[in-house]
């Protein structure tokens, strides 16, 4: 099996949760070199990969194919960038970059030094969007006319992380922390939009980066899909609710994949490795093929984060597909860009 041999720019909870394990699970990567500042936490756990102090000590020195760019967004332009001109695939966090003239100018340079960019959205794998993406493309639910995606949270009280909460610093706040994923998720599943509204602000206070939005995309056919994510939501809600001509489908956010991980608990490769579903978690109502009333509870497949690194993997080895690669992202950051506008504005904005 070709070895890829891989780089990690961080060791914060990132790197400890959603990439460092599934890299060392999966046979066909070596995690050759991580950084860590001035600790040497990874050493336990991965003792074969080389510390290095900076990111530009590793890109001068590591021997590696490809780089996860994991640090804070407001990083991830330098970073990518440097392993570009270093040569180096790419692998970055969402939501890719502050701006998206940030983001095209890497897409470029990637493509000029014939190299790949993805970025790693890894809701595409939970066990939720997946059921979702199911439903729709099984045709139940006739001609989809409203849809509400949510993620939210109870954390009414800021958190410590200075490049998430500081309203001062471009990148920060929820639209492109979870509206990264809620963005991506309606393009995955319904393309671009044609307008959009949006409200944006900061429900602990405008010392804050925001922490609510409600963006609404209106697209062909009178379609409208209703992003939104609040950080006072102490009950949950359903995160999907899908309603066509023929039928509603409401499904829970049930993914437990980063509980899980955060616990210590260690994927495996080529099978699923999260704690089975105990209870149904979605809704379906719709008209079968008599014209009779059929109402089903459902129950998720699970999600597992690991198939994006091996999408990665058959990219590089095979030619395949590259997942969520940065051209299509961009599309996501013009949605945001627009519903800061928007919000700003306190108007409808034409995405065309």
């Amino acid at each position: 099996m070709q070895l890829v041999k891989v780089g990690l720019c961080a060791f914060g909870m990132s790197g400890k949760v959603f990439h460092a394990p599934f890299l060392k699970e999966h046979p066909g990567f070596f995690m050759s070199a991580i950084v860590e500042r001035s600790k040497e936490e990874s050493k336990d756990k991965y003792p074969d990969a080389t510390i290095y102090r900076s990111v530009d000590e590793m890109l001068q020195n590591a021997d590696i194919d490809v780089v996860v760019v994991n640090t804070p967004v407001q990083t991830h332009f330098e970073y990518v960038k440097m392993a570009l001109e270093a040569g180096k695939n790419v692998i970055v966090e969402k939501p890719f970059t502050v701006s998206v003239s940030e983001a095209e100018e890497l897409v470029n340079l990637a493509e000029s030094k014939n190299l790949f960019l993805s970025v790693y959205q890894n809701r595409r794998f939970d066990r939720d969007y997946l059921q979702v993406q199911k439903v729709l493309a099984e045709g139940k639910l006739g001609n989809v006319r409203e849809v509400e995606i949510r993620f939210d949270r109870f954390r009414t009280e800021p958190s410590s992380k200075e490049h998430k909460e500081n309203h001062e610093l471009n990148g920060s706040g929820a639209i492109h922390d979870l509206g990264s994923h809620l963005v991506d998720q309606a393009t995955q599943f319904f393309g671009f939009p044609e307008k959009l509204f949006a409200d944006v602000f900061s429900m602990k206070g405008a010392d804050y980066a925001n922490d609510y939005f409600e963006i609404l995309l209106y697209y062909k056919n009178d379609l409208r899909v209703r992003l939104k994510s609040s950080v006072f939501t102490k009950e949950d809600h359903f995160a999907y609710k899908i309603h066509g001509n023929k039928g509603s489908f409401l499904q829970e956010r049930t993914d437990n994949q980063e509980n899980e991980l955060t616990a210590g608990a260690i994927p495996t490769y080529g099978k699923d490795w999260t704690e089975p579903l105990k209870d149904t978690d979605g809704i379906l109502n719709y008209f079968n093929e008599n014209l009779e009333t059929e109402r089903v509870l459902t129950s998720t497949e699970p999600g597992n984060y690991m198939n994006y690194y091996q999408q990665i993997y058959e990219h590089i080895v095979f030619g395949y597909a590259l997942p969520s690669l940065g051209n299509e992202v961009i599309q996501n950051m013009k949605i945001i860009e627009a519903a800061l506008e928007s919000s700003k504005k306190g108007k409808v904005l034409d995405l065309n």
